[in-house]
């Protein structure tokens, strides 16, 4: 797979032309992408094309809305990965500017889709909504690319209990500390990467040695201690882990800290992914170290029996 950051108007090789693209933000690659990714496939197998996806980079509610509380599910390599696994040969990540954002739907369907980027195909939801003030739609993108030649599908929603699957959706429920829900509506556990950097070692002191991870710009679950699973050089072990502020030491400083259950040995440096398996309970302050102790054992306990480990 390559992860291709295309420009708006410098057409990219002649090897990468010629394919059938899913479009859209794809921010988690829920089960409502993975059904447009389906459809896509079958599209590029008729057309006998390479499968690839286009997205856009940043996010758009970040340009519109910079101030806002991350919200991401899915940065932009974690996004290319899921995107592979599900059979996208190549990922085009197109820069959302101002220039991208002026440009009229024909501007973006014949000037971008077409002339740098070469597509053959492309697959989106029926809901699907582009160009200057969102003035394009599905029936737009079908009109103009049967203009220059392009084969187009527009995909009904898919969902489960009357309700499309939607990244607002899996958002919602990571919110709210119900990481059961994000998984029906990803079709996994929703993940966290990250580098393990040195913390204050507070909580080896109590027997409980963490791994401390940055969240950077993805969207905070709901502050307390989750089951995980901790993905870590090929390996993936069950795991505790606490997000917050950790009230009990006067922390100040989110985080993510990860007790990997019988691990023993250095993480300082390496990337680990923090699965998120099941809620245990919000984060609260304790009556001193010794309680902190305590309530850690009986979380850990829980843990286990809720990963069966």
């Amino acid at each position: 797979m390559s992860l291709v950051r295309a420009p708006l108007s410098c057409p990219i090789g002649q090897d990468l032309r010629g394919m059938v693209a899913v479009m859209g933000n794809l921010d988690g690659v829920h089960r409502g992408h993975q059904a447009l990714i389906d459809e896509a496939r079958k599209l590029a197998g008729r057309l006998g094309r390479p499968l690839a996806a286009v997205t856009f980079e940043p996010h758009p509610r970040r340009v519109f809305n910079p101030d806002a509380p991350p919200f991401i599910l899915t940065p932009l390599p974690a996004k290319a990965e899921l995107l592979e696994h599900h059979g996208c040969a190549h990922v085009f990540a197109l820069p959302f500017n101002e220039e991208l954002h002026r440009q009229t739907p024909d501007e973006f369907i014949s000037g971008v889709l077409h002339d740098t980027l070469g597509l053959a195909g492309v697959v989106t939801g029926k809901d699907f909504q582009f160009g200057k003030g969102r003035s394009g739609s599905s029936a737009t993108l079908a009109e103009i690319a049967g203009h220059l030649g392009m084969h187009y599908e527009a995909i009904e929603p898919v969902g489960s209990k009357g309700e499309k699957f939607s990244s607002s959706q899996a958002r919602d429920a990571l919110r709210e500390g119900r990481p059961k829900d994000a998984r029906e509506i990803l079709g996994r556990d929703w993940f966290v990467d990250g580098e393990v950097t040195e913390g204050r070692k507070l909580a080896r002191q109590l027997g409980f040695p963490t791994a401390n991870i940055a969240l950077g710009d993805v969207i905070r679950p709901l502050y307390g201690v989750y089951a995980v699973r901790a993905e870590v050089g090929g390996e993936t072990f069950p795991a505790i882990a606490n997000i917050g502020i950790r009230p009990t030491v006067d922390g100040k400083e989110e985080r993510l800290e990860v007790h990997l259950f019988d691990w023993d040995g250095d993480l300082y440096g390496k990337t680990l992914r923090c699965h998120f398996v099941d809620f245990i309970r919000e984060e609260r302050p304790m009556d001193g170290l010794d309680a902190l102790k305590a309530q850690i054992a009986a979380d850990s306990d829980e843990a286990r029996r809720m990963l069966g480990a």
